[in-house]
């Protein structure tokens, strides 16, 4: 009878560890199809298992797999259980709810099963947003993106529609299957289809901007500052992989520019000129607005909370600023992006707890407007005069290393401000974007 006992009691401990692997690999796929970097969803996961009392776990995160494995001794065999990482919309409003119940679940205030079925049900509800209220969200951002380029009203009606028919190419494709490569380029041959029969209508506009529009759209998607973070804190194979998608959906945008300014050529229409109109400190006003509202559109499409949109505003705002005292300097554009994301970096680690988000969801759309949208212009339209527009995409690729390095610099350089974080943080790769910012149990002393 003792061994029966004994016997169901190792199944109800294999079983309760069994069930917090899977509560920690769940959590780690919505953190890292959301964009958090590896070092982020790591000490995430190792804090979900020490939270439920499971130690001695190693994880183990790629691009597409996350791996974790127990071995409580050396002569017991290890359980390892392991998820592949699909791709998902990025809803900010789960992950701020995931981050929630994962702080709870550290804290004590939660239980493990609790834990699991909340991390269900925010998975399994679905977005908390009207669809058309998402395309509204991304006009608005095209709207935004034209402001800080000095558009004219035309332009950021057309800007507006252009957006939202990027955001319906890209909401058909998928049904489809096809790849991300093809709906980038899909995206950007329909910014620059629009833009090109605008050219032909007698009106007194510049179209070039539309397209600039569109691409700071699709570039918004692209995982360039995971990759960089990834490769700044020790994760190279995690950041190897984010840096060839990123790649990839890089070149589907230049492609389907590329292929929308042949059409243009071929029907007569050049769209090879572009004048960045206001982006002075005199008409910094415009230029700031307009990023404000891009940054804070992009978080409202990409499904975060409300009260996090002032948030997002004012640091894109005053991100903007940076860079138009900084470019209207001898320092130059990308000098002037880098110093624009350090601040942006400092300050989303240092407020966003007031707004009770993570600073991922804060810092990811403020930076939106400063996505190098102009310089891949200039290079695609030199390319279709028959010119060198490789030093444009080079400046184009050097301004989005600058701005992703520079958000994790911001980052490091704001931790002494943010005491209660240190302790925890000098154990792991740098400053986090997302997951708890507390130790569990003893480790808290």
């Amino acid at each position: 009878m003792s061994e029966v006992v004994t016997d169901d009691l190792g199944r109800s401990e294999r079983r309760e560890v069994y069930e917090t692997l899977d509560l920690a690999l769940r959590i780690g796929e919505i953190l890292l199809s959301s964009g958090a970097g590896a070092a982020d969803v790591t000490a995430t996961m190792l804090a979900v298992t020490r939270a439920c009392g499971v130690t001695h776990v190693v994880a183990d995160v790629t691009f597409v797999d996350l791996a974790v494995r127990h071995q409580p001794t050396l002569d017991e065999p290890a359980a390892i259980q392991i998820r592949r990482v699909t791709h998902r919309a990025v809803d900010y409003a789960d992950l701020v709810e995931v981050d929630d119940t994962v702080n709870r679940l550290v804290a004590g205030e939660l239980s493990r099963t609790e834990a699991r079925n909340q991390v269900a049900r925010i998975v399994s509800t679905g977005h908390q947003r009207r669809r058309w209220a998402v395309t509204l969200g991304w006009g608005l951002m095209g709207t935004g993106v034209a402001l800080t380029l000095g558009g004219t009203p035309v332009v950021c009606v057309l800007a507006f529609v252009a957006a939202c028919a990027i955001d319906a190419t890209q909401l058909l494709l998928p049904r489809s299957r096809i790849p991300a490569f093809y709906q980038q380029a899909a995206g950007g041959f329909v910014a620059t289809i629009i833009a090109v029969t605008a050219a032909a209508a007698p009106l007194d506009v510049n179209p070039s901007r539309v397209v600039t529009t569109g691409i700071v759209m699709l570039l918004a998607g692209v995982g360039i500052m995971g990759a960089t973070q990834d490769a700044l804190n020790g994760f190279p194979v995690t950041a190897s992989a984010r840096l060839i998608d990123a790649t990839l959906d890089t070149t589907g945008i230049i492609v389907g520019v590329g292929a929308g300014l042949t059409v243009g050529d071929l029907a007569g229409i050049g769209l090879t000129t572009f004048k960045p109109g206001a982006a002075g400190l005199s008409e910094a006003g415009v230029t700031v607005a307009g990023a404000s509202l891009a940054a804070a559109s992009f978080a409202f499409a990409s499904y975060a909370p409300l009260r996090s949109l002032v948030a997002v505003g004012l640091v894109a705002a005053l991100g903007q600023g940076v860079l138009l005292a900084v470019d209207a300097s001898d320092a130059g554009r990308t000098w002037g992006s880098a110093a624009a994301a350090v601040t942006i970096g400092a300050v989303c680690y240092l407020v966003a707890g007031r707004f009770r988000v993570p600073p991922l969801v804060v810092v990811v759309p403020a930076i939106v407007p400063l996505l190098p949208g102009i310089e891949i212009y200039r290079g695609l339209a030199l390319l279709a005069e028959g010119k060198d527009g490789v030093l444009q995409l080079a400046s184009a690729l050097a301004t989005a290393l600058a701005l992703a390095a520079g958000v994790i610099l911001g980052q490091y350089l704001a931790r002494p401000l943010k005491r209660e974080t240190h302790r925890l943080e000098f154990r792991l790769s740098g400053p986090r974007m997302i997951g708890p910012f507390r130790r569990h149990g003893a480790e808290d002393a």
